[in-house]
């Protein structure tokens, strides 16, 4: 039987905005676990935003009242001020720049029975970073006594930096890591990670869709293939060359026409940055395709919050997608899936759901014939893998709810 205890108040530290809709759905489907065990908890989620227009949005449109909204002090480039006090606090007194970074936290910490530190690939280098911000994170929360967890994270591997990897394994022990992956747990394992490790499985498995309401909601053909691809893919596929890979997601859109009869819907998952915003990318590859039965491609609009997105994205009959967490919509809606993986996480993800990589392609074996050759497959075994996922994402659900029940024991 479920036991239920009132008014706990949770930190939830270093997530993205709500743009990307992944980090949306990590918070909803977290405030969902823990409101299985905690009756009536309050929520203080201080986050990173790409410039203060979107922590102002993000503030003023949160739904859930529960939710209270502070931010990291962020650094948006090196003209900013802030950046050579950070710099040269690295040098003299990098003991200050916890405080200085979280510092909006700090008011709440003695007050909080834990923190969780969300956002699944914070403690990961795919993207040109280490965990730094977020050892100084840990670091503070540690030094006021209070519980700090890793929360449906993905580790590491860290092995091409061996004297950073003896680093953060060191401090990890410090803190409880809640593992959203088999392959994280077994990582950490070869690093002598255990005793603090549990593996659970991604909080997005739980958010609930949301149908769009009135004139907003879609209409969906019954024959719907779901596409999601990223401009950030051009970094792992292109080595960097945009144009190369928007030409080469053009011609992925036009194998999909060409493999099946079916509609086909390119559906962003990360907007608000131009640089990194799914929405425009995608509408910039579909404008440049003239092909006859273009008709049959329509681009889903930048505007519906994470459980829209979902809801969408369950109304496919096949889904592809690069973002993370647009994949683990599409999967934990019961949705055959391909994933455009370039991380751990992903050949993580697909080895806990399919117990395969049959459906997982890295960015280096990204070619227009292989991606056809896979949306091939899958057409052909969708009646298998949708009643296989009917079987397996229920497991990885109640993995996700397990994780409230690991941290009521330690709290």
């Amino acid at each position: 039987m479920e036991s239920v205890k009132k008014g706990k108040t949770f930190i939830f530290a270093g997530n993205g905005s709500y743009f990307n809709r992944g980090c949306e759905a990590i918070t909803r489907g977290t405030v969902r676990i823990l409101r299985r065990y905690f009756d009536e908890p309050g929520f203080i989620a201080v986050s990173s935003y790409k410039n203060r227009r979107q922590f102002v949005e993000q503030s003023s449109g949160e739904t859930d009242p529960s939710i209270i909204h502070r931010k990291m002090v962020q650094i948006y480039n090196r003209f900013d001020p802030m950046w050579f006090t950070i710099q040269a606090l690295r040098v003299i007194r990098p003991g200050l720049i916890k405080h200085i970074m979280f510092r909006e936290m700090k008011p709440f910490i003695d007050g909080a029975d834990a923190v969780l530190s969300l956002g699944g690939d914070n403690y990961s280098i795919y993207y040109n970073k280490t965990a730094r911000n977020y050892v100084y994170l840990n670091n503070l929360v540690l030094d006021h006594g209070k519980p700090m967890i890793i929360w449906g994270a993905s580790i590491g591997p860290f092995s091409r930096y061996p004297s950073y990897e003896k680093f953060i394994i060191e401090h990890l022990r410090k803190v409880h890591i809640f593992a959203r992956e088999t392959s994280t747990v077994k990582y950490l394992a070869e690093q002598g990670l255990e005793d603090n490790v549990h593996l659970v499985a991604d909080p997005a498995y739980v958010m609930e869709p949301e149908e769009p309401e009135g004139n907003r909601r879609p209409v969906i053909a019954d024959d719907s293939i779901g596409l999601n691809l990223s401009p950030l893919m051009a970094r792992f596929v292109t080595g960097g060359d945009l144009n190369e890979w928007r030409r080469m997601v053009g011609q992925i859109i036009e194998s999909f026409l060409d493999v099946t009869d079916c509609h086909i819907y390119l559906i962003p998952h990360v907007t608000g940055t131009p640089s990194n915003d799914d929405y425009i990318f995608m509408k910039s590859v579909l404008q440049s395709l003239t092909r006859a039965d273009i008709e049959r491609v329509e681009l889903i609009g930048p505007d519906f919050n994470s459980a829209e997105t979902k809801w969408i994205i369950s109304r496919m009959n096949l889904f592809a997608g690069a973002r993370t967490h647009s994949t683990i919509a599409a999967l934990s809606s019961s949705v055959p899936t391909i994933s455009f993986a370039y991380s751990m996480k992903a050949r993580g993800i697909n080895m806990d759901v399919y117990d395969h990589l049959d459906y997982c392609i890295a960015p280096e074996k990204i070619s227009v014939d292989l991606v056809a050759d896979r949306l091939g497959m899958l057409v052909r075994q969708k009646d298998y893998v949708r009643d296989h996922l009917r079987d397996r994402i229920p497991v990885m659900q109640e993995r996700a709810f397990e994780a409230g029940a690991i941290l009521e024991r330690i709290i």
